[in-house]
């Protein structure tokens, strides 16, 4: 195989089932490149000293993957090595322990799919149109991102 037939991709998946850590990592695999950068976001049980049932996450589905779509070509100019990125993000209930969002990426070296996977997770919770609502044993609460640009600029 040579280079030109593994051309980068971009994988995005916004969805309600649950996200699998193996077939995101799959996705960005190439013989190219000798690193796989994963960030996994799991649903802790607790937050400011209150217990955590589950999250529930909602989206602009269309403008959300256009969004990340941007991030992934923003990446792509800033790191153009990097071969392959995979965004997976879940919908709906996601349970304790269980994934919310999961980012790969590939490159020929490390250095540069850590800094792209970082970019990503930052990025895509600062701008990318996905609210999470945590639900406790009493009461629930939306949550706003701290990175948030739309949250943070009437402030």
């Amino acid at each position: 195989m040579d280079e030109s037939e593994d051309v980068p991709k971009d994988f995005i998946k916004l969805k309600t089932e649950k996200l699998s850590v193996d077939e995101v990592s799959e996705l960005v695999v190439s013989p190219y490149c000798g690193a796989v950068s994963l960030f996994i976001g799991t649903t802790r049980n607790n937050f400011e000293g209150k217990k955590v049932i589950h999250l529930e996450y909602e989206a602009y589905t269309s403008m959300a993957e256009t969004e990340i779509k941007k991030i992934c070509r923003d990446v792509r100019k800033k790191w153009p090595s990097v071969k392959h990125i995979a965004v997976h993000h879940r919908l709906g209930v996601v349970p304790i322990t269980e994934a919310s969002v999961i980012i790969a990426v590939s490159s020929p070296h490390r250095a540069e799919s850590l800094e792209a996977v970082m970019y990503c997770i930052n990025t895509l919770k600062a701008s990318v149109p996905i609210w999470k609502k945590e639900i406790y044993e009493d009461e629930y609460s939306w949550k706003e991102n701290k990175e948030c640009f739309w949250a943070n600029s009437e402030k």
